[in-house]
């Protein structure tokens, strides 16, 4: 061709493509609009959304920030998988819906105009929903997203409908709800090999701080471990109060354990559990079981003896050694010489006291199988995990340290009963500011003691392949050993409330004997480090002071 008709030519082309384009969208559109009309003149069992109303639906999270999970969520819709499922579960409050929600509206066009969401209730049955994805199918609809499907009675029995007929034919199917014992049992059997499990109840620090926008390690103490969008309200909703925490407990947890023994082996896997659950007396019991492992923790931090300074909590923060202590105005008290607590009879009287308030309480017998097979479906909905303590002077000493996945929940019931038990009648002498500098210094105690089991749970999480413990010898401890048993090597650390440096936060550390024989079991010690509040530094000895916050926001980085 001519060189002076090039231009008009290229011109053209450029043209035309981008009505094509055009054309292009507009065929979407239409077939999206057809898709959509059609399917609101069908009758469903199910509450089913698509088309505008699925945009609506979704759009209304379009600022949120993503969870870490999201990615494996994107790669099942849009990935090679054939013939399987994903189910995506966890506890109430977890960020499920929100999830599915952001995965159908960063859709394209085209795939959300092939896209439905439904909703399922507890009047559905897995009939219903056969048949509303019979006449889905028949549309020519793909990406299939099915909320709260455990609430059905017979989705446990069933499930195997969703990947044998479903996601062999090719749709991509998305199962959530808050029944997290259902899906485990469903995945045991009627599931087994044929769906990918994605669990949502354990939120880390540095989820906390990415999605929601909190570096808070205090807020993340008192109040972390759902996705409750409210700014500095975070979470009070939930766990701010006794009332709210024992709602939740009771709905998120306690029924959510029934609801799932019930519908599962037609009520044959109820094991032990079958006496209460026929006297109406499983939820109270899961409940007060949740209650008895916070108040223990709640009475090891009261009691905790210091191997080489056997004081309690009280001597410990106000006498012994104030710059433990992270409470503000605390310390001045404790160098006040007039300020004296007589901290033998206030444990003692608090311990009583707490006996009373158990025997009041015990509402039902409980005995030691009902506490292990409960403890069992704790383990199972990932809201506890257990962090081995290892006795160097006796290795076959198996003892734990249960943690909650939910700090919130924990403190939340620590905080209820340390108040609980110091405005009774017993402490009727003692002023309101001194009650409340006992309780405040307490409740100090107890945070620290949790940044130390959210640093263990956390690091667990983050390096499955590597052992992490808790370490005692004859004299002291360290709070964390990280061994890698492939290449034999460990690090050791100490966890501080404080921000500030102080020697006596690594004395066990540099004990030359601790050293040996934490070498000698476990190989070379690669790093000394003690995780405080305060900024990063190096010290004398080799020991690295590190921020426990950017600590935990770097876990589980690649």
């Amino acid at each position: 061709m001519k060189d002076d008709e090039v231009e008009t030519l290229r011109s053209q082309i450029e043209e035309r493509k981008s009505l094509q384009e055009q054309l292009r969208k507009m065929d979407i559109e239409i077939q999206g609009s057809k898709n959509s009309s059609f399917a609101e003149s069908v009758s469903f069992k199910t509450d089913v959304r698509i088309g505008k109303q699925l945009l609506d639906f979704s759009s209304s999270i379009r600022n949120y920030k993503k969870r870490e999970l999201y990615s494996a969520i994107e790669n099942y819709v849009y990935g090679d998988s054939h013939d399987k499922v994903f189910i995506l579960y966890g506890l109430r409050r977890t960020g499920k819906t929100t999830l599915i929600r952001q995965i159908i509206y960063n859709m394209n066009e085209a795939d959300r105009n092939k896209a439905v969401f439904i909703q399922v209730n507890s009047d559905n049955s897995l009939g219903d929903i056969n048949k509303d994805l019979k006449k889905l199918e028949s549309m020519g609809y793909k990406y299939v997203f099915i909320d709260e499907v455990t609430l059905m009675d017979d989705f446990i029995e069933g499930a195997a409908l969703f990947s044998d007929v479903y996601a062999a034919s090719g749709m991509k199917i998305v199962l959530s709800g808050t029944d997290s014992l259902g899906f485990v049992f469903s995945e045991d059997e009627q599931l087994y090999d044929r769906c990918v499990l994605l669990h949502t109840t354990f939120i880390p620090f540095r989820e906390f701080e990415n999605v929601l926008g909190i570096k808070d390690i205090d807020e993340y103490m008192k109040f972390g471990g759902t996705m409750s969008q409210s700014g500095e309200n975070y979470n009070k909703a939930i766990f701010g109060s006794k009332k709210a925490t024992d709602e939740y407990v009771n709905t998120a947890i306690a029924r959510n354990i029934q609801h799932s023994l019930k519908n599962y082996q037609y009520e044959g896997h109820f094991r032990h559990l079958k006496d209460l659950y026929e006297k109406n007396e499983l939820t109270n019991a899961i409940n007060r079981i949740v209650e008895d492992i916070n108040h223990e923790f709640t009475i090891k931090v009261l009691t905790h003896i210091d191997s080489e300074n056997p004081t309690d909590v009280f001597d410990r923060g106000f006498i012994t050694n104030p710059l433990n202590g992270g409470v503000k105005g605390l310390s001045e008290a404790s160098l006040d010489p007039t300020y004296n607590i007589d901290s033998k009879t206030l444990t003692e009287n608090l311990m009583k006291l707490l006996e009373i308030l158990n025997k009041e309480n015990q509402t039902v017998d409980i005995d030691d199988i009902h506490r292990i097979e409960i403890k069992e479906y704790f383990d199972l909905l990932d809201l506890t995990c257990d962090i081995p303590i290892v006795d160097m002077n006796d290795l076959n000493d198996k003892n734990y340290i249960t943690v909650f996945s939910q700090p919130g929940l924990r403190y939340s019931q620590a905080e209820s009963l340390v108040k609980t038990l110091l405005m009774d009648e017993t402490f009727k002498e003692v002023s309101a500011p001194e009650r409340k500098r006992i309780t405040e210094r307490i409740l100090d105690e107890v945070k620290g003691r949790m940044l130390e089991e959210i640093v263990q749970l956390e690091t667990k999480k983050a390096n499955p392949d590597l052992e992490v413990f808790k370490l005692q010898f004859a004299v002291g401890e360290f709070d964390m050993v990280v061994y890698d048993p492939v290449n034999v090597c460990c690090k050791i650390y100490e966890v501080k409330q404080s921000k500030e440096k102080d020697p006596l936060q690594y004395r066990h550390l540099i004990n030359e004997e601790n050293c040996k024989q934490t070498e000698f079991r476990y190989g070379t010690i690669l790093e000394k480090v003690v995780l405080y509040r305060g900024e990063d530094a190096e010290s004398e000895h080799g020991i690295i002071y590190r921020n426990v916050e950017d600590y935990l926001c770097e876990l589980g980085k690649k």
